[in-house]
Protein backbone atom coordinates (compact mmCIF):
# COMPACT_ATOMS: atom_id res chain seq x y z
CA UNK A 1 0.00 0.00 0.00
CA UNK A 2 1.41 3.20 -1.03
CA UNK A 3 1.14 6.57 0.84
CA UNK A 4 -1.81 7.83 -1.02
CA UNK A 5 -3.36 4.91 -0.66
CA UNK A 6 -3.08 4.31 2.92
CA UNK A 7 -4.30 8.08 3.51
CA UNK A 8 -7.42 7.93 0.99
CA UNK A 9 -8.09 5.01 3.48
CA UNK A 10 -9.20 7.79 6.09
CA UNK A 11 -11.93 8.31 3.92
CA UNK A 12 -15.60 6.95 4.12
CA UNK A 13 -16.87 8.49 0.99
CA UNK A 14 -19.99 6.61 -0.47
CA UNK A 15 -20.85 5.60 3.06
CA UNK A 16 -23.83 6.11 5.18
CA UNK A 17 -23.46 7.00 9.01
CA UNK A 18 -25.84 7.12 11.67
CA UNK A 19 -24.61 9.19 15.03
CA UNK A 20 -26.09 9.46 17.71
CA UNK A 21 -25.92 12.50 20.15
CA UNK A 22 -25.26 14.45 16.91
CA UNK A 23 -26.64 17.64 18.49
CA UNK A 24 -23.75 18.29 20.36
CA UNK A 25 -20.22 18.07 22.08
CA UNK A 26 -18.73 14.81 20.70
CA UNK A 27 -21.51 13.42 18.54
CA UNK A 28 -21.63 16.80 16.59
CA UNK A 29 -18.12 16.85 16.03
CA UNK A 30 -17.79 13.04 14.84
CA UNK A 31 -21.34 13.86 12.49
CA UNK A 32 -18.29 17.04 11.05
CA UNK A 33 -15.62 14.77 10.76
CA UNK A 34 -17.57 11.71 9.16
CA UNK A 35 -19.73 14.20 6.73
CA UNK A 36 -15.58 15.98 5.96
CA UNK A 37 -14.74 12.82 4.66
CA UNK A 38 -17.63 12.26 2.58
CA UNK A 39 -19.93 9.99 4.47
CA UNK A 40 -23.63 10.60 4.08
CA UNK A 41 -25.13 11.25 7.70
CA UNK A 42 -27.50 11.03 9.23
CA UNK A 43 -27.35 12.98 12.59
CA UNK A 44 -29.55 11.89 15.65
CA UNK A 45 -30.42 13.90 18.84
CA UNK A 46 -32.97 13.72 21.55
CA UNK A 47 -33.30 17.26 20.51
CA UNK A 48 -34.61 17.54 17.27
CA UNK A 49 -33.16 21.70 16.93
CA UNK A 50 -29.58 20.30 17.74
CA UNK A 51 -29.77 17.89 15.41
CA UNK A 52 -30.93 19.32 12.48
CA UNK A 53 -28.43 22.41 13.19
CA UNK A 54 -25.50 19.67 12.78
CA UNK A 55 -27.12 18.71 9.74
CA UNK A 56 -27.32 22.14 7.82
CA UNK A 57 -23.68 22.79 9.46
CA UNK A 58 -22.79 19.79 7.21
CA UNK A 59 -25.30 20.58 3.93
CA UNK A 60 -23.44 24.37 4.04
CA UNK A 61 -20.46 23.13 3.78
CA UNK A 62 -21.24 20.53 0.55
CA UNK A 63 -22.09 17.44 2.19
CA UNK A 64 -24.85 15.38 2.59
CA UNK A 65 -27.17 15.11 5.82
CA UNK A 66 -30.08 14.81 7.63
CA UNK A 67 -31.19 15.66 11.51
CA UNK A 68 -34.05 13.34 13.67
CA UNK A 69 -35.02 13.41 16.59
CA UNK A 70 -34.16 9.83 18.53
CA UNK A 71 -34.69 8.52 22.03
CA UNK A 72 -32.03 6.15 22.37
CA UNK A 73 -33.87 4.56 24.80
CA UNK A 74 -36.59 3.99 23.07
CA UNK A 75 -35.87 0.11 21.60
CA UNK A 76 -38.64 0.72 18.60
CA UNK A 77 -37.73 4.56 17.93
CA UNK A 78 -34.34 3.00 17.08
CA UNK A 79 -35.17 0.40 15.17
CA UNK A 80 -37.49 2.09 13.29
CA UNK A 81 -34.93 4.65 11.93
CA UNK A 82 -32.32 2.06 10.91
CA UNK A 83 -34.41 0.27 8.97
CA UNK A 84 -35.72 3.86 7.55
CA UNK A 85 -32.42 5.07 6.24
CA UNK A 86 -31.50 1.54 5.31
CA UNK A 87 -34.22 1.19 3.16
CA UNK A 88 -33.68 5.29 2.09
CA UNK A 89 -30.05 5.31 1.91
CA UNK A 90 -29.27 2.02 0.62
CA UNK A 91 -27.85 0.60 3.84
CA UNK A 92 -26.01 1.79 7.09
CA UNK A 93 -22.15 1.22 7.10
CA UNK A 94 -21.27 3.23 10.14
CA UNK A 95 -23.09 3.77 13.35
CA UNK A 96 -22.06 5.58 16.02
CA UNK A 97 -23.58 5.36 19.91
CA UNK A 98 -22.71 8.50 21.23
CA UNK A 99 -25.13 9.23 23.17
CA UNK A 100 -24.80 9.68 27.02
CA UNK A 101 -26.26 11.59 30.07
CA UNK A 102 -24.60 12.20 33.31
CA UNK A 103 -25.68 11.27 36.77
CA UNK A 104 -23.87 12.46 39.77
CA UNK A 105 -23.92 11.38 43.71
CA UNK A 106 -22.45 9.25 46.80
CA UNK A 107 -22.78 5.56 45.66
CA UNK A 108 -24.76 5.03 49.38
CA UNK A 109 -27.55 7.69 48.33
CA UNK A 110 -27.96 6.70 44.49
CA UNK A 111 -31.90 6.62 43.93
CA UNK A 112 -33.08 3.65 42.09
CA UNK A 113 -34.85 6.47 39.23
CA UNK A 114 -31.26 7.72 39.04
CA UNK A 115 -29.59 4.26 38.24
CA UNK A 116 -32.73 3.49 36.06
CA UNK A 117 -32.42 6.85 33.73
CA UNK A 118 -28.56 6.34 33.40
CA UNK A 119 -29.04 2.60 32.36
CA UNK A 120 -31.92 3.41 29.76
CA UNK A 121 -29.46 6.43 27.99
CA UNK A 122 -26.02 5.08 28.11
CA UNK A 123 -25.87 0.68 28.69
CA UNK A 124 -29.29 0.03 27.41
CA UNK A 125 -29.33 2.65 24.62
CA UNK A 126 -25.70 1.47 22.80
CA UNK A 127 -27.55 -2.40 23.04
CA UNK A 128 -30.49 -0.72 21.07
CA UNK A 129 -28.21 0.89 18.40
CA UNK A 130 -25.96 -1.83 18.13
CA UNK A 131 -28.67 -4.34 17.59
CA UNK A 132 -30.37 -2.04 14.85
CA UNK A 133 -27.77 -1.68 12.80
CA UNK A 134 -25.54 -4.74 13.55
CA UNK A 135 -28.91 -6.85 12.17
CA UNK A 136 -28.47 -4.69 9.62
CA UNK A 137 -24.79 -4.95 8.76
CA UNK A 138 -24.58 -8.69 8.76
CA UNK A 139 -26.91 -8.55 5.85
CA UNK A 140 -24.15 -6.05 3.78
CA UNK A 141 -22.10 -7.72 1.19
CA UNK A 142 -19.58 -4.99 2.65
CA UNK A 143 -20.44 -5.52 6.62
CA UNK A 144 -20.42 -1.99 8.56
CA UNK A 145 -18.25 -0.56 11.66
CA UNK A 146 -20.20 -0.03 15.10
CA UNK A 147 -18.47 2.92 17.12
CA UNK A 148 -19.74 2.99 20.80
CA UNK A 149 -18.65 5.69 23.54
CA UNK A 150 -17.35 4.39 26.53
CA UNK A 151 -15.19 6.49 29.14
CA UNK A 152 -11.62 6.60 30.83
CA UNK A 153 -14.18 6.19 33.99
CA UNK A 154 -14.05 2.76 33.09
CA UNK A 155 -10.98 2.57 33.52
CA UNK A 156 -10.04 5.05 36.31
CA UNK A 157 -12.50 4.75 38.96
CA UNK A 158 -13.71 8.82 40.33
CA UNK A 159 -16.15 9.50 43.26
CA UNK A 160 -19.43 10.42 42.76
CA UNK A 161 -20.26 8.63 38.88
CA UNK A 162 -20.42 5.85 39.95
CA UNK A 163 -23.66 4.96 37.85
CA UNK A 164 -21.86 6.50 35.05
CA UNK A 165 -19.01 4.33 35.31
CA UNK A 166 -21.27 1.39 35.40
CA UNK A 167 -22.32 2.20 32.36
CA UNK A 168 -19.11 2.72 30.43
CA UNK A 169 -17.92 -0.57 31.91
CA UNK A 170 -20.76 -2.56 30.34
CA UNK A 171 -20.21 -0.91 26.92
CA UNK A 172 -16.56 -2.13 26.80
CA UNK A 173 -17.73 -5.42 27.50
CA UNK A 174 -20.54 -5.25 25.23
CA UNK A 175 -18.52 -4.10 22.00
CA UNK A 176 -15.68 -6.50 22.67
CA UNK A 177 -19.08 -9.78 22.76
CA UNK A 178 -20.68 -8.24 20.09
CA UNK A 179 -16.99 -8.20 18.08
CA UNK A 180 -16.96 -11.92 18.42
CA UNK A 181 -20.66 -12.72 16.91
CA UNK A 182 -20.61 -10.75 13.78
CA UNK A 183 -16.75 -10.24 13.16
CA UNK A 184 -17.57 -13.50 10.45
CA UNK A 185 -20.14 -11.15 8.80
CA UNK A 186 -17.35 -8.79 7.93
CA UNK A 187 -18.78 -5.94 10.79
CA UNK A 188 -16.39 -4.51 13.11
CA UNK A 189 -17.40 -3.34 16.55
CA UNK A 190 -15.17 -0.83 18.71
CA UNK A 191 -15.19 1.75 20.94
CA UNK A 192 -13.90 4.93 22.43
CA UNK A 193 -13.26 6.10 25.63
CA UNK A 194 -12.53 9.87 26.32
CA UNK A 195 -10.90 11.41 29.59
CA UNK A 196 -11.98 14.52 30.05
CA UNK A 197 -13.26 16.64 27.17
CA UNK A 198 -14.64 20.05 26.82
CA UNK A 199 -18.38 19.42 26.14
CA UNK A 200 -21.78 20.40 27.54
CA UNK A 201 -21.35 17.46 30.03
CA UNK A 202 -17.98 18.79 31.39
CA UNK A 203 -19.08 22.33 31.07
CA UNK A 204 -22.27 21.83 33.27
CA UNK A 205 -19.64 22.87 36.13
CA UNK A 206 -19.20 26.33 34.79
CA UNK A 207 -21.75 27.43 32.13
CA UNK A 208 -24.49 29.46 33.65
CA UNK A 209 -27.58 28.62 33.03
CA UNK A 210 -27.82 31.69 30.00
CA UNK A 211 -24.93 30.00 28.47
CA UNK A 212 -21.76 32.06 29.74
CA UNK A 213 -19.28 30.53 31.11
CA UNK A 214 -17.61 31.55 35.03
CA UNK A 215 -14.34 31.58 34.19
CA UNK A 216 -13.37 31.61 37.73
CA UNK A 217 -14.99 28.65 38.20
CA UNK A 218 -13.79 26.82 34.77
CA UNK A 219 -10.25 27.18 35.90
CA UNK A 220 -11.04 25.77 38.97
CA UNK A 221 -12.37 22.59 37.36
CA UNK A 222 -10.03 22.42 34.58
CA UNK A 223 -6.76 23.33 36.19
CA UNK A 224 -6.35 20.31 38.46
CA UNK A 225 -7.73 18.17 35.45
CA UNK A 226 -5.06 19.72 33.35
CA UNK A 227 -2.13 19.37 36.04
CA UNK A 228 -3.10 15.39 36.42
CA UNK A 229 -2.98 14.52 32.75
CA UNK A 230 0.47 12.82 31.39
CA UNK A 231 0.06 15.79 28.59
CA UNK A 232 -1.30 18.47 30.82
CA UNK A 233 -3.86 19.11 28.48
CA UNK A 234 -7.46 18.67 28.16
CA UNK A 235 -9.73 17.14 25.26
CA UNK A 236 -11.23 18.63 22.38
CA UNK A 237 -14.63 17.20 21.02
CA UNK A 238 -12.49 16.98 17.85
CA UNK A 239 -10.15 14.92 19.46
CA UNK A 240 -12.57 12.38 20.03
CA UNK A 241 -13.77 12.68 16.61
CA UNK A 242 -10.46 11.54 15.43
CA UNK A 243 -10.66 8.04 16.65
CA UNK A 244 -14.46 7.92 15.93
CA UNK A 245 -13.08 8.23 12.42
CA UNK A 246 -10.10 6.12 11.68
CA UNK A 247 -12.35 3.62 13.46
CA UNK A 248 -15.74 4.19 10.98
CA UNK A 249 -12.81 4.06 8.38
CA UNK A 250 -10.88 1.24 5.89
CA UNK A 251 -8.22 2.73 8.06
CA UNK A 252 -9.17 0.47 10.91
CA UNK A 253 -10.14 -2.43 8.81
CA UNK A 254 -8.39 -4.83 11.03
CA UNK A 255 -9.93 -3.37 14.26
CA UNK A 256 -12.51 -5.18 15.76
CA UNK A 257 -13.43 -5.61 19.62
CA UNK A 258 -11.22 -2.42 20.72
CA UNK A 259 -11.04 0.44 23.15
CA UNK A 260 -9.83 3.72 21.53
CA UNK A 261 -8.17 5.69 24.11
CA UNK A 262 -7.99 9.38 23.22
CA UNK A 263 -7.48 10.60 27.14
CA UNK A 264 -4.52 12.30 27.77
CA UNK A 265 -2.88 9.31 29.15
CA UNK A 266 -5.13 9.55 32.60
CA UNK A 267 -5.97 6.53 32.19
CA UNK A 268 -3.38 3.72 30.53
CA UNK A 269 -4.30 -0.06 29.98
Amino acid sequence: MDATTLINSFRVDGKVAVITGAGSGIGRASALALAGAGATVVCADIHHDTATETAEEIVAAGGTAEGVRLDVSNRGDVDALAARVATERGGIHIWANIAGIMVEGPFLDAPEADLDRILAVNLKGVFFGCQAAGRIMVTQPEGGSIINASSAAADAPSPNIVSYAICKAGVVQMTKSLAIEIGKKGVRVNAVAPGFVLTGMTGRYFIRPDGTVDEEMQEAVIGPMRKHTPLRSIGEPEDIAAAVLYLASDAARFMTGQVVRPNGGVAMV
